[in-house]
Parts: structure tokens; sequence; C-alpha cells
């Protein structure tokens, strides 16, 4: 399918016909060139909706005696600087 390129601003911007389109969700994408070839891929939004489901895979008991402690040190802020 032809579709036409446009200056929009200090940009350029290409026209993406109705039979390309992506779902409403998608607000961004991500664009990579090979060679002559440019390659634009939806960047669907990460949401916490699913962030329950994610727990309930952990088994019973998952970390039920707590995690390893490490003692803590202060970090020296001035180290590499001269």
């Amino acid at each position: 399918m032809l579709t036409r390129i446009f200056k929009s601003g200090n940009s350029l911007a290409v026209r993406i016909p109705k039979d390309f389109q992506f779902t409403p969700d998608i607000q961004e994408v991500d664009i990579e060139r090979h060679g002559d070839t440019l390659v634009i891929r939806p960047v669907k939004t990460q949401s916490l909706a699913q962030i329950m489901q994610a727990f309930s895979a952990f088994p019973e008991g998952f970390m039920a005696e707590g995690r390893d402690t490490h003692s803590e040190y202060e970090r020296d802020w001035q180290q590499g600087e001269q």
C-alpha cells in the first residue's frame, strides 16, 4: 500500500493507512531502521492490573522464612572524583 511522508516540525511523519491502524490502546510506537527498511512496532503500556495473578503463581510458603540480611555500609560518594 502506498502512503505519503510529510514534514512535521523538524521531523518527517508518515501517514498510517486505516487498514494498518493499531488498537486504540496503543499510544506509542517503537521505530527501528534496518538498512532502507523502517519497522514500526506498537509499544504496549504496562499495567499493574494483572499483578495479583502474577503473585498467585508463587507457591504457598514462598519466602516464609524471610530474606537473608546483608550488612549495610555507607557509600563513598567521593570515590572516583578527583
